[in-house]
């Protein structure tokens, strides 16, 4: 691959795709060709399947789920981020592969070690160059995404409505993750404003882009 593969995770309510959007937005001002996308989704299939899985009206077993979202994995990357890649851009991807260990590995308490094999099976071997993981304690986290949805008088999704013991297992996913693989994962603590966590992603983003 020519291009660069920068992945955003975090739980509910951690600012995700505000930051990816910031981040693409400076990136195609310093002339970078940039392409941004999420999973579940990307796709018209792949954005079928996100709305099954979100749906708080759908009750789906933790195999299903997992199948779930390697179907709508492997459509998005065949379509939009290996020919992306491929033609030398940066692709910025709101969840990737880090989150479906931490949410249906740890959270749902999936062997790990399949889940893995699956997902290199999806993504054709396809792995980011940097992922950024935005850490925010669950309760504060969910009291923000539940409260954005009570102002535009949505409901939770199917995810933001499981307990906050669910919520606590995958941040500790995720943490086990980053300590995992440092060189990848780069922790930012939500800061205080959107402002300020963005300048730590840039400089973050910036820093590891000029090694390659």
């Amino acid at each position: 691959m020519k291009g660069f593969f920068i992945t955003f995770e975090g739980g509910e309510g951690s600012g995700k795709s505000t930051q990816s959007r910031l981040l693409c937005d400076l990136l195609k001002a310093k002339g970078y060709k940039v392409t941004r996308t999420r999973e579940p989704g990307g796709t018209k299939l792949s954005e079928a399947v996100r709305r099954i899985l979100l749906d708080p009206d759908n009750k789906i077993t933790p195999v299903a789920e997992l199948f779930l979202y390697e179907t709508a994995r492997t459509q998005h990357i065949a379509e939009i981020v290996k020919p992306a890649l491929e033609a030398g851009g940066v692709v910025v991807c709101d969840r990737f592969t880090d989150a479906t260990i931490a949410y249906q590995g740890y959270a749902r308490g999936l062997d790990v070690t399949v889940i893995r094999k699956l997902n290199r099976i999806a993504t054709f071997g396809i792995e980011p160059d940097l992922t950024i993981y935005l850490d925010i304690s669950p309760e504060k986290g969910l009291n923000k995404a539940r409260g954005i949805k009570k102002d535009f008088v949505k409901p939770c999704d199917r995810l933001e409505g499981e307990g906050i013991s669910f919520h606590r297992l995958v941040r500790k996913g995720y943490l086990a993750l980053a300590k995992s693989e440092p060189r990848r994962i780069k922790v930012i603590r939500t800061a205080d404003t959107i402002a300020k966590t963005h300048r730590h992603i840039v400089k973050t983003v910036l820093g590891q882009m000029k090694k390659i």
